[in-house]
This record gives C-alpha cells, structure tokens and sequence, in this order.
C-alpha cells in the first residue's frame, strides 16, 4: 500500500507544475508552445485527479480525470492547433498593459494576496485544517487569476481563448481541493469550452487579428451588406 505522505508528496510536486505551466502561458509569445503548455497543464491536471483518486478513492474525480484528459488534452489543443495553422500566425507579441516579466511579477503578488485571503476565509473549515486542501485552493485560485490577466493582457484573439481555457482549468483545481463540484457541473463546463473553441473556429475571419480589428473586419462587413440592400 501507498504511504499517504508519499502520494501528498507527489500532490504538491503536481500543483507546482500547474504553477510552472501557468507562468509560461503568461509569458511566452510562440502560438505553438502556449498549445502545447496548455495541453501540459491539461495533463497535470488528468495526473492530479488520478493520483486524488488514489488518496480518495472518490469515484468523481476518476471520472473527472477521464473527461478532462478527452476534451482538454486531445480535443480541444486539437481544434486550437488547426486554428494556428490555418491563420499562419506564429507569435503573439503584441501586449495591451503588461509586458512578460511585469505579468509574472503581478502573479507572484496575486498568488501572496491569494493566500493571504484564503487563511482568513477558511480558518476553521476543514480546507484549513488540511494544509493539503488548502495549498490546492490557493493554486487554484491562482491560475484562475492568471488565465484572467492572459485575457487581459494579450490582443491576438486566439491568446485570449487560451486565457480563458487557463482559467477555467484554474476552476477545476480549486473544485477538486475546496469547493468539491458535482461532477455534472465540471463536464457542463468543459462542454461549454468545447463550443467556445467550435465557434471560434467558425469565426476565424477575424481571429488572425486584435480584437480592435475585428470588431472593425465586421464593421465594414455590415456596411458592405448595407450598401447591397440600397436600391
């Protein structure tokens, strides 16, 4: 039988790597690794569940770490690498307010106030009484916030989707250490990011550009077909 210090062990090495994953995506400018660390991350988190699983025994979280590993490390990079390919657009150097290392330098302050909120929330609850429970919210919590400032802080549209789908795998950490969702609501989340990345396939007339551009792309689009229904 498994030790439970050895496999809290491998936990807090796994809830580092998400770390790791998460500060890349903030701070690389190359399409293709910000795909494959995204798929990386995906996998971490596949490996975190399994091995909670093994902790738990909670049927759940093998059934989380399944769909997880279907829709997040196989199909959807699948769908965001086709994108990539057809736009021919390598890198995403352009920033709106925050430059690569001011980005990291804001989550390391995030992720202090993060743990600093999170000891007075749950002082007292069982999370707080498990320093393994709570070390997972905190990094949780963490990569929610720095999906977030990916959205925030890049231009290029498909950047932006790789935010949100950062932040997302943020709100499944912080399920599985803390708030402990029902696994329904974890699978209607990931169908919800499967149609997210569908539409924006659909939409890649604009997704090779800023979004300031796009909005302007669909502004003379919409001129363009007023200017067919004028007699």
């Amino acid at each position: 039988m498994i030790e439970p210090a050895f496999i809290e062990g491998i936990i807090k090495v796994l809830l580092v790597c998400i770390i790791i994953t998460a500060a890349y995506i903030i701070s690389t400018r190359n399409l293709l690794s910000l795909v494959s660390m995204y798929s990386l991350q995906s996998v971490t988190l596949v490996c975190l569940a399994l091995t909670l699983y093994i902790h738990e025994s909670a049927p759940v979280l093998l059934a989380i770490a399944v769909v997880t590993f279907l829709s997040k490390v196989l199909i959807i990079p699948f769908f965001i690498a086709t994108i990539q390919e057809k736009i021919r657009i390598k890198r995403d150097i352009e920033f709106h307010f925050l430059s690569p290392t001011s980005s990291l330098i804001l989550s390391m302050a995030l992720m202090l106030v993060v743990y600093m909120a999170l000891t007075r929330v749950l002082k007292g609850t069982p999370a707080w009484e498990n320093h393994l429970l709570f070390f997972g919210g905190v990094i949780g919590l963490s990569l929610m916030l720095m999906g977030m400032m990916v959205m925030l802080s890049r231009k290029r549209a498909i950047t932006k989707v790789l935010g949100f789908l950062t932040m997302e795998n943020g709100v499944l950490l912080f399920g599985m250490f803390v708030t402990k969702l029902p696994f329904i609501i974890e699978f209607l989340i990931i169908i919800d990011l499967i149609i997210l990345v569908l539409l924006t396939t659909i939409l890649t007339v604009g997704i090779d550009s800023t979004l300031e551009d796009y909005h302007k792309r669909l502004h003379r689009f919409h001129l363009l077909q007023g200017s067919e229904e004028q007699p």
